[in-house]
């Protein structure tokens, strides 16, 4: 098996968490719109095109073959019935106590309820979820982006392919930008957004206290589309 040579990548906004690859899979799909009260004007029209479902084949970030995992992964809309998985994904990464501000213990009960599906698209692994995409629209004009990758399914292209969603998507619904933060050590996440033309914003000094007293810096990044 392959070893995975590949940093973990992150943001730290409390319910995101941004894990990405640094090997990049050209693969391009477009959310629908969610209908919502604080939508700009045009939330509610037909989205200029649809999700469409495919399959990317995974891509070793050292370039072996990795026989524990599988050949193909499906990036598909979120369902109801992901709500929990999508909340086990998540408390697993805060279990990792670097990556997000979420610390555990996660009530996945109250998180899985908490999602917005619509928002969402899967990278979906033998029936199992491996990572998820969350675009959040603002009345504004701008797009939140959060995605995250579980821990085993890490260097084989499905963030960087679900960060290149997000853009397209944004760009096809007319968004001019895309937001992100991320904790200032992770030089690995940094490193990617730069790569996919997200450029530092802002630095926020000691903004966030961790459970065992230390003050962690977040950097603020975006992408004019």
């Amino acid at each position: 098996m392959c070893p995975n040579s590949v940093q973990v990548l992150g943001a730290p906004s409390p319910d995101v968490v941004v894990l990405g690859t640094v090997t990049v899979v050209v693969t391009v799909f477009v959310l629908p719109q969610p209908a919502t009260a604080n939508a700009n004007p045009s939330a509610n029209a037909t989205p200029t095109a649809l999700l469409t479902t495919d399959r990317i084949r995974p891509q070793s970030s050292s370039g072996c073959e990795d026989l524990g995992v599988p050949d193909t992964f499906e990036i598909r809309p979120a369902r109801e019935s992901d709500r929990m998985p999508l909340a086990l994904l998540f408390a697993g990464v805060a279990e990792e106590l670097d990556w997000i501000a979420t610390e555990p213990p996660v009530d996945v009960g109250r998180r899985a309820a908490a999602w917005t599906i619509e928002a969402i698209v899967v990278a979906v692994a033998d029936e199992e979820i491996a990572g998820f995409l969350h675009l959040e629209r603002s009345r504004h004009g701008y797009g939140e982006v959060a995605l995250a990758v579980a821990p085993e399914y890490r260097g084989y292209g499905i963030g960087t392919a679900l960060l290149e969603v997000a853009i397209d998507t944004a760009r096809a619904e007319g968004l001019h930008k895309l937001s992100l933060s991320v904790f200032a050590h992770n030089e690995g996440a940094i490193g990617l957004y730069r790569k996919l033309g997200f450029v530092e914003e802002g630095r926020r000094v000691k903004h966030y206290r961790r459970a065992d007293g230390g003050l962690w810096d977040s950097v603020d990044m975006g992408l004019l589309l």
